[in-house]
């Protein structure tokens, strides 16, 4: 399997370290768990995950609870998750993951920033053979234990596949076995760093450093958007 978009979360995350919309992404991804599961992680898998991730980026505690205590209150906004696709320069592909209580604005920023920056949307569901939708789980080498045996304890719960990167490993598995691969590292006491869905490239992409410049452009005008919670594309 490519790792393209390893080349795009590297950049992709040194941004969002200096950027201060990142805690307002991760809050809204806490209230949205906690609206639809509740507000107790220890019976909310995806609220769980949730904070897992802020904490990863180290937004404080008062911010995970004042998010998960929004998602109770009288005036909590209700979030619509959106995905757009489109084409940006040089015919790179991208899809946008949103979440919005106005998809009106949503949809009128998004398409702006391709009109603008080389590109266009493309209807919905058109890219989505082109990407794999896969669960991806980071976490540090457990002591006293072998990448193989770590393989063969986690391949009932849908593990395909581990790649070890210097101190920090990654497990994939189909986006479907998320919840599963999550209990097996519970079980295995392995504290996982962070846990997402990717949508990773099946047929990555080289583009010069001229083209990448121009496209990032357009990706980085697109993570900064306030809805947009996350953007993929097919970089190699």
């Amino acid at each position: 399997m490519g790792r393209a978009f390893e080349y795009r979360r590297a950049a992709k995350e040194k941004r969002w370290d200096k950027m201060s919309r990142i805690f307002p992404k991760l809050g809204k991804a806490i209230t949205i768990a906690a609206k639809e599961g509740g507000p107790d992680p220890d019976m909310n898998a995806a609220l769980r995950t949730a904070i897992m991730n802020a904490k990863a980026q180290n937004m404080p505690k008062a911010n995970i609870d004042a998010a998960i205590k929004r998602a109770s209150g009288k005036d909590a906004a209700n979030y619509d998750e959106i995905i757009y696709e489109g084409k940006g320069p040089h015919g790179v592909l991208v899809v946008v993951e949103c979440a919005t209580d106005n998809s009106t604005r949503t949809v009128a920023n998004v398409k702006s920033y391709f009109n603008k920056l080389g590109g266009g949307l493309v209807p919905t569901g058109s890219l989505e053979f082109m990407f794999s939708r896969k669960a991806v789980f980071e976490f540090e080498k457990p002591e006293g234990k072998d990448i193989e045996e770590l393989e063969l304890d986690l391949i009932d719960a849908g593990l395909e596949e581990i790649d070890e990167n210097e101190e920090i490993i990654y497990a994939y598995a189909d986006y479907t076995n998320f919840g599963d691969l999550s209990k097996a590292f519970e079980d295995l006491g392995i504290e996982v760093k962070k846990a997402t869905l990717q949508r990773i490239p099946n047929t990555p992409v080289e583009f010069s450093e001229e083209q990448l410049e121009e496209i990032e452009k357009l990706l980085d005008k697109l993570e900064e958007d306030d809805d947009v919670q996350a953007v993929y594309n097919n970089i190699a």
